[in-house]
């Protein structure tokens, strides 16, 4: 255990996280996601919902300002305007995270799969519910600036 960090985020993840460089993209998806068939680093958050593990990593790691939006949702094919409960939850979440607003786009399932594909990893979920998956755009870490 580390003191002021998430006990959601494993040795593995933190590593990832803290690994990518701005720009670089992240896969948090749910369940029933075939992460282990699409990717080949696989970070496993056995048993934490898509809101949890979203909050765990938001608290680390900024979402990308230079990109609009900088987070997509997995929407049905054909319905990328579908009303989906996780794709709010998340929308708060990150929001609350960020200290602003932050949009997700939504990206049809077939699209979502080639997106997610370019991910530096992906964190496989407990999630269960269907469309709980999102791709976020790593931002920059903003250090205050310190008097010399």
């Amino acid at each position: 255990m580390l003191k002021g960090i998430p006990a959601a985020l494993t040795p593995d993840l933190l590593w990832a996280l803290s690994a990518m460089g701005h720009g670089d993209t992240l896969a948090v998806v749910d369940a029933n996601y075939p992460a282990y068939a699409l990717h080949s680093r696989v970070l496993p958050l056995a048993g934490v919902d898509i809101t949890d593990a979203v909050a765990a990593i938001g608290a680390v790691v900024p979402v990308d300002t230079a990109v609009e939006p900088a987070v997509f949702a997995m929407a049905p094919d054909g319905e990328p305007g579908a009303a989906i409960e996780s794709h709010a939850a998340v929308a708060a979440v990150l929001s609350g995270t960020e200290g602003r607003a932050v949009t997700i786009g939504p990206v049809e399932r077939s699209d979502f799969y080639e997106l997610a594909k370019k991910a530096f990893a992906v964190v496989l979920t407990g999630e269960t519910r269907s469309y709980a998956c999102f791709v976020i755009t790593k931002g920059v870490v903003q250090t205050p600036a310190v008097p010399r």
